[in-house]
């Protein structure tokens, strides 16, 4: 075995991988198809959330979340959907990777349900007025849309929020406790001059207006 200092014994074949965690069962291997069929689109329809990942042509890889009103992602047919993109803070990292590697994996949830779905498969950058208008908010079509073309899809089981409790509201930390966006963002840019209280106000105006 591969051996270093911080993480001790490492893993470097499937085959040893497979020796302590074992394979898959009927189910599991069955399940996966390859395009959106009507559970699939009822899934997307009733999600506002979804995390996308990509990574750029050297590898390095990036999640970054998307969400809007439940059904918010656009289904074109059963082997195409559209994210739209709406504001955010104009670093396009996932945009960016897509350009140069167009491999993405999005996993959508639904809030109060265990199971997620995970789609993967190529993407595109979409700029047709016509397309991204059917994706029009508040009179405002998105600029830019995620195009992607399926290539697998399947359910993914529930026990990892199950064990999270994620969707549990009386295993919440106290508001107060959570850790501070203002203080994080002021401690990691240290911008001269700008004090906490100045980063939040940033942050109150910025959900509150450019949403």
């Amino acid at each position: 075995m591969n051996k270093i200092s911080v993480f001790g014994e490492r893993i470097s074949t499937e085959e040893e991988l497979r020796s302590l965690i074992g394979y898959p069962g009927d189910l599991v291997n069955r399940k996966v198809i390859f395009h959106l069929d009507v559970h699939c689109r009822n899934f997307i329809a009733q999600s506002p959330f979804l995390l996308l990942a990509t990574a750029d042509h050297s590898g390095l890889c990036d999640v970054s979340p998307r969400g809007d009103v439940p059904g918010f992602v656009f289904v074109l047919d059963e082997k195409h959907l559209v994210i739209p993109e709406r504001p955010g803070n104009r670093r396009v990292d996932s945009m960016r990777n897509i350009l140069s590697n167009p491999q993405v994996g999005l996993l959508f949830l639904i809030p109060g349900l265990g199971e997620t779905l995970r789609i993967n498969g190529k993407a595109c950058l979409v700029k047709d007025e016509k397309l991204l208008k059917q994706m029009e908010v508040n009179g405002r079509s998105p600029l830019v849309g995620i195009g992607v073309e399926v290539e697998e899809c399947f359910v993914h089981c529930a026990k990892a929020i199950l064990r999270s409790k994620l969707w549990g509201p009386e295993t919440w930390p106290d508001k107060k406790r959570l850790p501070s966006a203002a203080k994080m963002l002021a401690d990691h840019a240290k911008m001269p001059g700008t004090t906490v209280d100045e980063i939040a106000e940033i942050l109150r105006e910025s959900y509150s207006n450019r949403l």
